[in-house]
């Protein structure tokens, strides 16, 4: 699917993307689960979890919150997208997890949160401000910003890595930016709390 969308940040698509090599010192990356909730059938625990990267090659990992995030320091010389294969196939084997997973380096996410991108918004308009990790593969929006036909969802802009999006409590349900995006690319994204991110930045960048 290759549609037109607008970015964050106008810089070459190279510079946006998000790295996954170190060469000479340890990089620190944060990886992202889709649909964990730790402890849970076929999710792991929070030691297995860690475990899984550490056996994968990871120097350090550390469970952040129990959605399925964690960071993790990769050795020099070592793809942190390597680490993350590996480690999927221990937690596959161990509990049976099939869900995707994205990495992101801790610096790249300190540089979104650096943005402020939600700054001009009122937060006690919306339910919550999101933000949604896209797949390796290209995959790219119709013009943004973009809203559901239910109004509870907003797709603000995007990264050209991430899509930036607020849900929106209509009646008792609130939007689902993951589901509603989901639908739309016809592939597997993975959602955040935008306050997840900055928590996470703000320990371990």
């Amino acid at each position: 699917m290759s549609l037109l969308l607008p970015t964050l940040c106008q810089q070459p698509a190279q510079q946006r993307a998000p790295s996954f090599h170190s060469t000479s010192l340890e990089v620190k990356y944060a990886a992202f689960f889709r649909n964990v909730n730790l402890g849970r059938p076929n999710c792991p625990s929070k030691a297995q979890l860690e475990s899984a990267f550490t056996r994968a090659g990871a120097v350090r990992a550390t469970s952040f919150l129990t959605n399925g995030t964690i960071v993790f320091d990769a050795p020099p010389g070592i793809r942190a997208r390597k680490i993350l294969v590996a480690a999927h196939q221990n937690l596959q084997i161990e509990c049976g997890l099939k869900e995707p997973a994205y990495v992101r380096t801790v610096k790249h996410l300190a540089e979104l949160v650096a943005l402020e991108p939600f700054a001009s918004l009122e937060r006690a308009s919306v339910y919550e401000f999101c933000v949604s990790f896209l797949p390796p593969q290209e995959v790219t929006l119709l013009a943004l910003p973009m809203k559901s036909k239910r109004q509870d969802v907003e797709l603000l802009r995007s990264t050209g890595t991430e899509v930036l999006s607020v849900s929106r409590k209509i009646g008792n349900t609130p939007g689902s930016p993951n589901a509603y995006l989901e639908k739309l690319l016809d592939a597997a994204v993975t959602t955040r709390a935008w306050n997840t991110v900055v928590r996470l930045v703000q320990r371990h960048a």
